[in-house]
């Protein structure tokens, strides 16, 4: 029944912060996996959203550290990892595809705990304390994280449109 109500949730947080369908598909399992052995640990008092989310957040940022190194390696995109986005105009498709390779890539740049509190404010549209609940950092912290994600994402951007490499 978890897996029913809330698979969608976990891919899209997973799929956000990874940017590969194929990872995402992992990610939201081995999140499960990790839910079910958790759950005698779930205090009933607390907002399971909020509760699995965090379990969720904290296996992206475990995984994205072991496999750090081999990321960084990693000079090309995945592009299966590019949701799908058909256009009328086979170019605009294109373009559509391209930019979203670009933020996908840019977003990557970005340490876990900022990239994780730019994912949930601007992407996912959540709230600063239902941020701060899951991140467990105080209202302060969140939104100087996301002032910084947001920052470092737009020089980034930038950099990317002028055709400057030197990040």
């Amino acid at each position: 029944m978890l897996v029913e109500a809330y698979s969608k949730t976990v891919f899209n947080l997973a799929y956000q912060f990874a940017g590969s369908y194929q990872e995402a598909e992992d990610l939201t399992q081995d999140i499960f996996l990790k839910l079910y052995g958790a759950l005698p640990k779930y205090d009933a008092g607390r907002d399971f959203t909020a509760w699995l989310l965090t379990l969720a957040r904290n296996h992206l940022i475990d995984a994205y550290r072991k496999t750090k190194r081999e990321k960084t390696s990693r000079d090309e995109f995945d592009e299966t990892g590019l949701p799908a986005g058909a256009a009328a105009d086979p170019e605009a498709g294109l373009d559509a595809a391209a930019g979203r390779k670009i933020v996908w890539e840019s977003l990557s740049l970005l340490s876990p705990d900022v990239r994780m509190a730019v994912i949930f404010r601007d992407i996912q549209d959540r709230s600063y304390e239902e941020i701060a609940e899951i991140m467990s950092v105080p209202i302060g912290t969140l939104k100087s994280r996301i002032n910084r994600g947001r920052v470092q994402l737009a020089r980034i951007l930038r950099e990317k449109k002028g055709g400057g490499h030197g990040l």
